[in-house]
């Protein structure tokens, strides 16, 4: 125990004063050695990026429904999958068995997926009535004020 912990306490001292020995070669590494914190970390945000990614797709080309909901969660979910099984390669009962991989980000996930059309949406809708105002729009220094008020002439119907 007391080994490990020295251990821990040399490989931080090599990097001078870093705290984290993580690097981005190890992701894709079978051999890597994985604690459940990063793990969970690296699980969590690559879960993050595929909420974006297709919560950007998905309100790029305007699909809605459920059943787009629950396509967003199983190709998730597989990625997920196949990321710690085939990829990574390691027991999952080591890290919690398969529920409490498959949850890391779940959540969180889901609501980066519900937002990121909205997003898209409000944020072209603006631009393109931004754009749209602004290239028929007059300078104002050019502009010929003329206020005319037109009131209606009021109609009898008893005559």
């Amino acid at each position: 125990m007391k080994e490990g912990k020295s251990v821990k306490l040399n490989l931080q001292k090599q990097h001078n004063g870093h705290v984290s020995s993580f690097k981005f070669a190890s992701l894709l590494d079978p051999e890597a050695s994985w604690d459940k914190d990063q793990l969970g970390d690296v699980l969590h945000w690559i879960r993050q990026v595929v909420a974006v990614i297709c919560g950007l797709l998905w309100g790029a080309v305007p699909l809605v429904g459920a059943i787009w909901i629950v396509v967003f969660l199983m190709l998730s979910t597989s990625i997920i999958y196949g990321y710690y099984a085939l990829i990574l390669k390691i027991d999952e009962e080591d890290f919690g068995g398969h529920g409490a991989l498959l949850q890391e980000g779940l959540f969180a996930s889901f609501s980066l997926f519900l937002v990121c059309p909205r997003f898209l949406f409000f944020r072209l809708i603006s631009f393109c009535y931004e754009y749209r105002h602004s290239i028929f729009r007059v300078p104002f220094y050019q502009k010929k004020t003329k206020i005319i008020f037109s009131v209606p002439k009021p109609v009898s119907f008893l005559r």
